[in-house]
Protein backbone atom coordinates (compact mmCIF):
# COMPACT_ATOMS: atom_id res chain seq x y z
CA UNK A 1 0.00 0.00 0.00
CA UNK A 2 1.40 3.45 -0.88
CA UNK A 3 2.26 5.91 1.89
CA UNK A 4 1.86 9.68 2.13
CA UNK A 5 3.26 12.23 4.54
CA UNK A 6 1.02 14.73 6.32
CA UNK A 7 2.55 17.78 7.97
CA UNK A 8 0.94 19.27 11.08
CA UNK A 9 2.12 22.10 13.30
CA UNK A 10 3.66 21.45 16.71
CA UNK A 11 0.49 22.45 18.56
CA UNK A 12 -1.68 19.98 16.68
CA UNK A 13 0.94 17.24 17.01
CA UNK A 14 0.98 17.76 20.78
CA UNK A 15 -2.79 17.59 20.97
CA UNK A 16 -2.78 14.41 18.89
CA UNK A 17 -0.20 12.86 21.22
CA UNK A 18 -2.64 13.37 24.11
CA UNK A 19 -4.72 10.60 22.48
CA UNK A 20 -2.37 7.68 21.78
CA UNK A 21 -5.38 5.37 21.57
CA UNK A 22 -6.35 6.97 18.25
CA UNK A 23 -4.93 5.53 15.02
CA UNK A 24 -4.25 8.87 13.33
CA UNK A 25 -3.26 7.19 10.08
CA UNK A 26 -6.71 5.60 9.90
CA UNK A 27 -8.42 8.90 10.77
CA UNK A 28 -6.47 10.60 7.98
CA UNK A 29 -7.20 7.79 5.50
CA UNK A 30 -10.93 7.98 6.25
CA UNK A 31 -10.97 11.78 5.91
CA UNK A 32 -9.20 11.58 2.55
CA UNK A 33 -11.55 8.83 1.36
CA UNK A 34 -14.63 10.86 2.35
CA UNK A 35 -13.29 13.95 0.57
CA UNK A 36 -12.50 12.00 -2.61
CA UNK A 37 -15.98 10.42 -2.58
CA UNK A 38 -17.57 13.85 -2.14
CA UNK A 39 -15.53 15.22 -5.04
CA UNK A 40 -16.52 12.27 -7.22
CA UNK A 41 -20.21 12.93 -6.50
CA UNK A 42 -19.71 16.63 -7.28
CA UNK A 43 -17.93 15.73 -10.53
CA UNK A 44 -20.81 13.45 -11.47
CA UNK A 45 -23.41 16.10 -10.66
CA UNK A 46 -21.61 18.82 -12.61
CA UNK A 47 -20.32 16.76 -15.55
CA UNK A 48 -22.99 18.11 -17.89
CA UNK A 49 -22.79 21.69 -16.66
CA UNK A 50 -21.80 24.48 -19.00
CA UNK A 51 -20.74 26.78 -16.14
CA UNK A 52 -17.15 27.94 -16.17
CA UNK A 53 -14.97 28.12 -13.07
CA UNK A 54 -15.44 31.88 -13.23
CA UNK A 55 -19.23 31.44 -13.22
CA UNK A 56 -19.01 29.14 -10.20
CA UNK A 57 -16.73 31.59 -8.36
CA UNK A 58 -19.18 34.43 -9.04
CA UNK A 59 -22.12 32.40 -7.76
CA UNK A 60 -20.16 31.39 -4.66
CA UNK A 61 -19.25 35.02 -3.99
CA UNK A 62 -22.90 36.03 -4.23
CA UNK A 63 -23.97 33.24 -1.87
CA UNK A 64 -21.24 34.13 0.63
CA UNK A 65 -22.16 37.83 0.46
CA UNK A 66 -25.83 37.08 1.01
CA UNK A 67 -25.05 34.78 3.93
CA UNK A 68 -22.74 37.41 5.43
CA UNK A 69 -25.46 40.08 5.14
CA UNK A 70 -27.98 37.78 6.85
CA UNK A 71 -25.53 36.93 9.61
CA UNK A 72 -24.75 40.59 10.21
CA UNK A 73 -28.48 41.33 10.29
CA UNK A 74 -28.96 38.67 12.98
CA UNK A 75 -26.28 40.27 15.13
CA UNK A 76 -27.92 43.69 15.26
Amino acid sequence: MPSITVNVDDNLKGRMEEHPEINWSEVTRQAIQEKVETLEVMDELTSGSELTESDVAEIADRINGSARERAEGDVE
